[in-house]
């Protein structure tokens, strides 16, 4: 019982990390939990999926598909502050704008938005816009918004396991996650992301978790080449990054001159 309540801890502490939502009081904090509770990253994508895609039921009975995607993408933002959009732009700004990685660095840290990171903004908020909007004319927009808020935050949170924090400052956002993960929790991750991707049919599921490998390792290479780990920043990116990755991916077994069929 102690586990489960203690478990139940780290969940709240990782919802309110991650979004906006209201968690009791009372929860305990520290470091230490913080960082244990970056095992339910992709829980708690799940829970906001599953919020989004009720906002989205509820919208689509009173507005055209589009402006019901639209009305989502904004509830979506205010659940999470646009935590995860934020740190796709200042990854664009630092590693498009410097030529060396401590100004690549400095240029993350700075809360002004350049062109790199202004127009990498616009293209993924506009990319994911126009497909969220055909998957909602194809009737699987729900089953998409589960499966991409979650395995891409199963994706993202993975990238703490084996790759270096270069991010030393105490005031970065995400140093309380980016101690070490341990194999468990690891694992967690990963079965989080897995099993949600079986609402699909083994012929959409098995590119996903696919997509997902080399998606993860393709970004892994790239952060190492350029930063020599990670910063908070670009596990926003990574999120935001495989979440379009997902949805062009279903996409693909939705259109009918598409090569995957699910």
């Amino acid at each position: 019982m102690l586990n489960l309540r203690y478990q139940a801890q780290l969940f709240c502490l990782a919802v309110s990390f991650f979004s906006r939502l209201p968690i009791p009081s009372a929860t305990p904090y520290s470091d230490e939990r913080m960082n244990r509770a970056g095992r339910y990253f992709a829980l708690v994508g799940l829970l906001l999926g599953a919020l989004c895609a009720l906002l989205y039921a509820w919208a689509s009975h009173w507005f055209p598909p589009q402006i019901a995607v639209f009305l989502m993408m904004v509830f979506s933002l205010l659940l999470t502050g646009a935590f995860h959009e934020d740190g796709l732009t200042d990854m664009a700004d630092g590693i498009g704008g410097g030529m060396a990685t401590e100004r690549r660095l400095a240029i993350m840290k700075d809360s002004r938005i350049g062109t790199y990171g202004a127009a990498t903004l616009v293209m993924a908020l506009l990319g994911k816009f126009i497909m969220l909007s055909y998957l909602a004319t194809e009737t699987g927009l729900v089953a998409a918004l589960i499966v991409g808020y979650t395995l891409s935050r199963a994706v993202a949170a993975t990238l703490i396991f084996d790759m270096h924090y270069v991010r030393e400052s105490d005031t970065s956002k995400s140093k309380p996650l980016a101690s070490a993960q341990t194999m468990p929790e690891l694992l967690f991750l990963i079965a989080t992301g897995v099993l949600v991707c079986l609402i699909f049919t083994p012929q959409l599921t098995l590119p996903l978790i696919l997509g997902a490998v080399i998606f993860r390792m393709a970004f892994k290479f790239w952060l190492n080449a350029r930063l020599g780990g990670f910063t908070g920043d670009c596990l926003g990116a990574a999120q935001q990054l495989m979440e379009l990755l997902i949805y062009l991916i279903i996409i693909a077994s939705v259109n009918p001159t598409g090569g995957i069929h699910g």
